[in-house]
């Protein structure tokens, strides 16, 4: 229980265990460790619609992609700087949370909120130079709903979970809408009820660790304490929030069917029906990420797909199948 009960802050805080830095690169450092470097990797949902269309193997598609990929991790970094420096405050009186560069006081707080307002302001610009204005636009709505997030929505029931969803469903889209390509309806049903089962499958392991960790606490004589976002999960039930898993993977799982056998008019010059046995691969991690929605330890996805080697081979069986389906192997 206690292991579970630790999850929780490393999650949130993935480098709190490194003490704050200090000398003439302390405050650069400081700023590059709250940009979270870690949560960068999501952002290579920026590739999927390209790779979907089966158009990121031209010098220009791979350009435009590592552009917008970097545009949104600025945008990404700047909410992340404005959240730390708006919770400094609570965060300093949290075990782990309290060893954040700002919270810490290696990143002033006014520096934080500079940083993170510049790159706010930078990369929908950079976008409507350097990509389409339909990028700039969009990644200028993704700044602007996850500041709303960090100030009001993150305490909304439902609405969160929305956000949250929301914000990986855009990093799947803004690929695609960087290149000018054409979104399946299917594709963005599959990413957005897919992104939701990851989130809700996280949600849920959090609070069922919480209530292990509160059980443990009141047995063992003491006060848990919560900061605000863990404090939403106790307005949560955790049937509520399997629900909300199970009917994401189950929508999820019928919408990547659909988008699989629509494409199958178009297909067939290949050795085999790649992209409608790719279903098989596909629901098959579906089942396997359940599994850990389901014992209550399914944290970041990055960290479940990396330390599962069974659901990694099942991902890259998907991936090979779907690459043979976009060059009609």
């Amino acid at each position: 229980m206690a292991d579970r009960a630790a999850v929780l802050d490393r999650e949130e805080t993935p480098d709190a265990s490194s003490p704050p830095r200090t000398g003439p690169w302390a405050t650069p450092l400081g700023l590059l460790k709250a940009a979270r470097p870690r949560q960068w990797v999501k952002n290579v949902l920026v590739i999927a619609a390209p790779a979907a269309a089966g158009e990121l193997f031209s010098r220009h598609a791979l350009l435009q992609v590592a552009l917008t990929f970097c545009l949104f991790t600025a945008a990404a970094a700047a909410v992340y700087l404005i959240n730390d420096a708006r919770d400094a405050e609570a965060d300093r009186a949290h075990p782990t949370k309290c060893r954040r560069p700002v919270a810490a006081g290696q990143v002033p707080v006014p520096l934080a909120y500079a940083a993170g307002a510049l790159l706010a302001v930078l990369a929908p610009a950079a976008a409507a130079v350097l990509c389409t204005p339909l990028t700039a636009a969009l990644l200028a709505a993704y700044v602007v709903m996850q500041f709303a997030y960090c100030v009001s929505l993150k305490h909304v029931l439902v609405v969160d979970l929305a956000v949250v969803t929301t914000g990986f469903l855009m990093r799947a889209m803004i690929g695609g809408v960087a290149l000018d390509i054409p979104l399946s309806r299917w594709f963005l049903i599959t990413t957005g009820f897919g992104a939701l089962f990851m989130v809700s499958a996280k949600r849920y392991s959090e609070a069922v660790q919480m209530t292990e960790a509160a059980q443990a606490a009141t047995a063992a004589g003491r006060t848990e304490r919560l900061g605000a976002t863990r404090a939403l999960l106790t307005s949560y039930t955790t049937g509520y929030l399997r629900f909300v898993w199970q009917l994401a993977a189950g929508v999820a799982v019928l919408a990547y069917c659909l988008w699989a056998m629509e494409s199958g008019g178009t297909e067939g010059t290949g050795l085999l029906p790649w992209r409608q046995l790719s279903v098989v691969a596909f629901v098959l991690a579906i089942l396997r990420y359940a599994v850990f929605a389901d014992r209550g330890t399914a944290g970041e996805p990055e960290d479940v797909v990396l330390r599962d080697r069974a659901l990694a081979l099942i991902g890259l069986v998907w991936l090979a199948m779907y690459g043979f389906a976009v060059a009609d192997w």
